[in-house]
């Protein structure tokens, strides 16, 4: 359903986030400065990222039945 879609979609969010993340506080080696960018920007979209997408997660998971 539409519903269960958009969860899944709030989910990955939520995994990418915390992939940023990691990467961005230097716990995954990789190197996001041969990117071209600099390991704030990579903890800001995780932070972003990953407080969307769960806040989406739990949103959709609060929702009445309609």
């Amino acid at each position: 359903t539409r519903r269960m879609a958009l969860m899944l979609s709030g989910g990955i969010d939520a995994l990418l986030g915390y992939f940023f993340l990691r990467v961005g506080f230097g716990s995954l080696p990789v190197d996001v400065t041969q990117f071209g960018f600099e390991n704030w920007h990579a903890i800001l979209l995780g932070g972003v990222l990953f407080i969307m997408g769960m806040a989406f997660v739990a949103y959709n998971l609060s929702r009445l039945e309609e």
